[in-house]
C-alpha cells in the first residue's frame, strides 16, 4: 500500500490542484469584481449593491468548495471513486471552525486529511468479504467507513492540540508587543503566509484585530500588507520566471493577482500545494519583508480587509504600497532562486479525467 508512497503522493497533490483550480478561478475571479465595488468599514469591504452582493454570494460558493474539493481529488487520486465523498467531508470540516476554539486548519489539513482518506479506503478495499457485501463495498462500506474514521480521529486527535497551538501563538504575540516593532512584523509577516488561512494566519488575524479594538492600528497595518504579498509575488514571478511554471499555473498567476489586489488569502494555495518546499519559504519571506517594514514605518490600517482595495483607508498609503511592492519583489525573486525550471513537455500536459483515472486504478 506504501510501495511507492512519494510518487503517489505527488499525483494526488497534482490531482488535488488539477480539479480544483476552476473553483479557484470561480471564486476569485467573482469575488474581486464584487468586492472592488464595495466601500470599506471597520468590518472589512462591505459590498452595498444588491446585483454585486449576488455575484459575492457566487464567488464565496466558489472559494467555500476550494478546499473540499482539494481534500475530495487528493484522496480520490489514492483510492479511486470511494474516497471522493469522504475526502470532501472531511475537508470541509478541516476548512471549518470546530472545536472549543474555533479551529479551522484550512489548505494543510485537508492536504493531509485528504491522504488519510485515500489510505483508509486503500485499507478497507483489502479487506477480505463475501460477494454479497463486496457488491456493496464501493458506495456503502467503504465510504462510510473511512468517513467516520478519519472525520473522527480529526475532530479528537487533530483540533485539540491545533487550539493549544492557536493560544501559545497568541500568547507569544501579545509578549512582543512591547519590544521590537519590526520582529513583531516579521513574525506577523511569517504566521500570515505559512498556512494563508489556516490556524496560524488566523491567529494573527486574530490579535491584529484585538489590537485594532483597543485603538492600535499598526500591527493591522502590516498584517494587511502581508496578506496579498504571496499572491502578489506569484502572479509576478509566474510572468518573470515562466519556465518555472506549467500553462495552467501561468493562467493561474493572472487570477492570483486579481485576488491579491483584493487581499484574498488562498489565492497561493494551488501554488503551495504543488510545490511547498520551494514556495513557502519564498512567500513566507516577501510576506516578513514586507510587514516588518510596514511597522517600521508605522503604517496603520483602520479596516479589517488588507490588499491593495483598502490603501486609501490606511494613515500612509504611499508607503503602504511601497512596503507591499517590496515585499511583492523579494517573494518573486526568492522564486527565481529557489524555484527549479520544469521540463517543457510538462507544460503540455493536460489532467486526467476521473473517469480515465478510475479506469488506471483499476
Amino acid at each position: 500500500m506504501f510501495k511507492n508512497l512519494g510518487k503517489d503522493l505527488v499525483k494526488a497533490f497534482n490531482t488535488g490542484v488539477s480539479y480544483f483550480l476552476p473553483a479557484v478561478v470561480i471564486g476569485g475571479v467573482f469575488l474581486a469584481f464584487a468586492l472592488a465595488t464595495g466601500e470599506a468599514g471597520s468590518d472589512g469591504m462591505k459590498v452595498t449593491n444588491s446585483f454585486m452582493q449576488n455575484i459575492n454570494t457566487i464567488g464565496s460558493a466558489g472559494m467555500a468548495m476550494m478546499i473540499p474539493m482539494l481534500s475530495g481529488y487528493i484522496a480520490y487520486s489514492l483510492a479511486g471513486k470511494p474516497a471522493l465523498a469522504p475526502g470532501m467531508i472531511v475537508g470541509y470540516i478541516a476548512n471549518n471552525p470546530v472545536g472549543d476554539n474555533n479551529v479551522s486548519t484550512g489548505f494543510l489539513g485537508a492536504m493531509i486529511m485528504g491522504i488519510l482518506v485515500g489510505y483508509v479506503c486503500k485499507w478497507i478495499k483489502s479487506w477480505k468479504v463475501g460477494p454479497t457485501i463486496k457488491s456493496i463495498m464501493p458506495v456503502l462500506i467503504i465510504p462510510i467507513v473511512s468517513a467516520l474514521i478519519c472525520c473522527l480521529a480529526y475532530l479528537y486527535i487533530l483540533v485539540g492540540p491545533l487550539g493549544a497551538l492557536m493560544k501559545a501563538l497568541t500568547g507569544m504575540l501579545s509578549g512582543m508587543q512591547g519590544g521590537s516593532a519590526i520582529l513583531l512584523g516579521i513574525v506577523i509577516g511569517l504566521m500570515t503566509a505559512f498556512d494563508m488561512g489556516g490556524p496560524v494566519n488566523k491567529t494573527a488575524s486574530a490579535f491584529t484585530m484585538a489590537l485594532m479594538a483597543e485603538g492600535l492600528y499598526g500591527p493591522n497595518g502590516a498584517f494587511r500588507v502581508a496578506v496579498a504579498i504571496p499572491h502578489l509575488g506569484l502572479a509576478l514571478s509566474t510572468f518573470i520566471s515562466r519556465r518555472k511554471y506549467d500553462t495552467a499555473e501561468m493562467q493561474l498567476g493572472v487570477t492570483s493577482a486579481f485576488m491579491g489586489l483584493i487581499g484574498i488569502t488562498e489565492g497561493a494555495i494551488p501554488f503551495a500545494v504543488k510545490d511547498i518546499k520551494h514556495v513557502l519559504p519564498a512567500i513566507m519571506g516577501g510576506s516578513a519583508v514586507g510587514a516588518g517594514l510596514a511597522m517600521m514605518h508605522a503604517i496603520e490600517c483602520y479596516v479589517s480587509h488588507g490588499g491593495m482595495i483598502v490603501f486609501a483607508a490606511t494613515n500612509k498609503p504611499l508607503l503602504y504600497t511601497l512596503d507591499m511592492a517590496i515585499g511583492v519583489i523579494v517573494t518573486a525573486l526568492l522564486l527565481l532562486v529557489l524555484k527549479p525550471n520544469i521540463e517543457d513537455k510538462d507544460k503540455k500536459k493536460t489532467p486526467v479525467s476521473p473517469a480515465d483515472h478510475e479506469t488506471a486504478v483499476k
